[in-house]
């Protein structure tokens, strides 16, 4: 995979599908960086500072060939003057003029030194806020973004802070600062014409720079998104490795990779090449602009109104001014890549929750006592199109344990993502001790539930990391008290490096059992009011699902508890079922009420005796 989406002499980057005009460009590159400003306000007596420092640099950088000519005209006398202060005059302007580059160096270091902290500490701020929001986005967002993708585009967007910081506090303004003080300087000491050209050198230059950069910003749009979704797709292949070793399809992969790099070459070539086609442009006019000055100056002269001395010193302005307006087409793309990176950034944060919290909602009020849930006249449908539940009431008194059993795609599940609220209703009400869960901070209704789901996903750390998730913090003894619980102590035990073992991304290093296993002892750790069991032993043998089941039937007394399952056998001991088709519910009460009806869930229930 291809590590950098961008090089020094890349073009312009955006991420929208079409080209935005030229002012609505430069609103969103000022929005841009308003947005950015603030992070950077944090730490103003820095900002100053720096400002400072980079202006003492630039005073010190101007004096320099000022020095200078004064040394070649001494060195040049017209008049008589002893041997003595010959030797002393140049050895002070010497000492001068090494202090003076010295200062140059020394305050541009400074600069640097002071304001390294307010550059890392706006990213880091930025990069934090964009963390927390993504976890504030709802699951629908979560499933369906690319994550390759969307990674690209924070790393772009981290990386943007710092080069926007950079050239433009350590480039851009000071070149600008340069410019306006050697063109004072010329215009003062000399005649208009060496400010007239190097002002006309600029203007030709920098509008050649915007209008071929601007040009080329369509080849980079492309470049980018073709990086992105080679990414992408690259990451896609490796989180589902199995899969493709499952179906031989190694070679299709890296075929369908290959494809994606060879467009990106394609496109990557005709940014190489309009660069080239810029850059000889840029240096073209550059040189036109020396050329003038130097033939100004010689013939001043020549004419006797200038010294030797004066055409050291508008040579030596010339090589200091042009050398960095060399670089200012490279610090233009830079910087307009990095407004849209950052932009791109800002756009994800901007991205709307879906589930908020209500202005000044308050926490969830609950105790164990009063942790009952109910659903009433719930409607539901991930899609408008295509309604999940319908008009689905039913009550789990504090203490008890409700069932919910039914066929695949019943909309069991659903039911667990809406008490956890990954997503509102669309109709009815969730209450949880009697308050609506969207009038209350879903963190706290969050903190009062404990799941196991159906398909557990662990953290790409040590097994006992992933057990003191459940309760970060919890010390060494909670999370073995917590592992033998789950039946899992044993297991971990016989490794090598016992709780210090690596589960692997996504916990692919243990078995589906083993996975269910550090899923239980999590959930156990943290001991909410409140459980959900979502199919939490589908992964598990028989001798272990009975003997877990014990386990998972002793914690959940005194506790409201809803069980998601497909075996019935698992819950008999519940003291209501539902039984749910469809997004229905066509059946509830207790085993062997639902067993005397005759009715569906008499119909599965033979169905499994005879299965098993």
């Amino acid at each position: 995979m291809r590590s950098h989406s961008s090089s020094r002499h890349s073009g312009t980057t955006s991420s929208t599908s079409s080209d935005p005009k030229a002012a609505a460009l430069a609103r969103s590159d000022w929005a841009t960086l308003q947005r950015l400003f603030p992070y950077l306000w944090e730490y103003k007596w820095r900002v100053i500072a720096a400002l400072a420092f980079m202006v003492g640099a630039k005073l010190a950088n101007v004096s320099v060939p000022l020095l200078l000519k004064e040394l070649v005209d001494t060195m040049n006398p017209k008049g008589t003057i002893g041997p003595e202060a010959l030797l002393v005059v140049p050895l002070g302007l010497l000492v001068a003029y090494g202090l003076l580059r010295l200062s140059t160096t020394l305050f541009a270091e400074l600069r640097e030194l002071i304001f390294a902290k307010a550059t890392e500490g706006a990213s880091r701020s930025i990069s934090v806020q964009v963390f927390r929001h993504l976890h504030a986005l709802s699951l629908r967002f979560h499933l369906e973004r690319q994550t390759g993708g969307m990674t690209r585009d924070i790393e772009r967007g981290t990386r943007a802070v710092h080069s926007l910081i950079s050239y433009s506090l350590y480039s851009i303004f000071p070149t600008l600062i340069e410019v306006a003080l050697v063109l004072s300087i010329l215009a003062v000491k000399f005649d208009m014409w060496f400010a007239w050209i190097t002002i006309i050198a600029l203007i030709l230059y920098i509008a050649f720079t915007i209008l071929v950069t601007e040009w080329r910003t369509q080849f980079r749009k492309v470049m980018n998104e073709l990086d992105s979704t080679a990414h992408s797709r690259a990451i896609d292949s490796l989180l589902n490795y199995e899969t493709v070793k499952y179906f031989n399809n190694e070679e299709f992969e890296a075929r369908r990779y290959d494809e994606n790099l060879e467009r990106y070459r394609k496109a990557a070539l005709k940014s190489q090449t309009t660069l080239s086609l810029l850059n000889t442009g840029q240096q073209l006019i550059i040189a036109a602009g020396l050329v003038a000055m130097l033939w100004r100056a010689t013939q001043g002269v020549v004419d006797g109104r200038m010294t030797l001395g004066d055409l050291v010193m508008v040579n030596a302005f010339m090589i200091q001014l042009y050398i960095p307006l060399g670089f200012l087409g490279v610090l233009y793309r830079e910087i307009k890549q990095g407004l849209t990176d950052l932009e791109k950034m800002f756009t994800l944060m901007e991205r709307e929750r879906e589930i908020a919290d209500v202005p000044g909602a308050p926490a969830l009020s609950l105790t164990p006592e009063s942790a009952s849930v109910a659903f009433r006249h719930v409607d539901f449908a991930y899609d408008p199109a295509r309604p999940i539940l319908h008009d689905i009431s039913f009550d789990i008194p504090a203490g008890k344990t409700v069932a919910v059993v039914g066929p695949s795609g019943s909309g069991k599940s659903t039911l667990a993502r809406l008490l956890f609220r990954f997503y509102d209703v669309q109709s009815g009400q969730i209450l949880i001790a009697g308050q609506d869960i969207r009038q209350v901070t879903q963190a706290s209704v969050r903190q009062a539930i404990g799941i196991v789901p159906q398909d557990t996903v662990l953290f790409n750390d040590t097994v006992e990391y992933n057990i003191a998730y459940g309760q970060p913090g919890a010390t060494r003894e909670q999370v073995i008290e917590a592992a033998k619980s789950a039946h899992i102590h044993d297991f971990i035990a016989a490794t090598p490096k016992g709780f210090e073992t690596m589960v692997g991304e996504r916990g692919l290093k243990l078995s589906g059992g083993e996975k269910q296993r550090v899923a239980i002892a999590r959930t156990l750790l943290k001991n909410p009011p409140i459980l959900i069991f979502d199919e939490a032993t589908s992964a598990l043998d028989s001798a272990n699902e009975r003997a877990i089941q014990a386990e998972l039937q002793s914690v959940a007394q005194n506790k409201t508890t809803l069980v998601i399952a497909h075996r019935l056998s698992t819950v008999v001991d519940a003291q209501e079922i539902l039984v749910m088709e469809a997004g229905h519910i066509l059946e509830r009460g207790t085993h062997a009420a639902l067993l005397a009806s005759g009715g569906r869930y008499a119909q599965m229930w033979a169905l499994q005796q005879s299965s098993e």
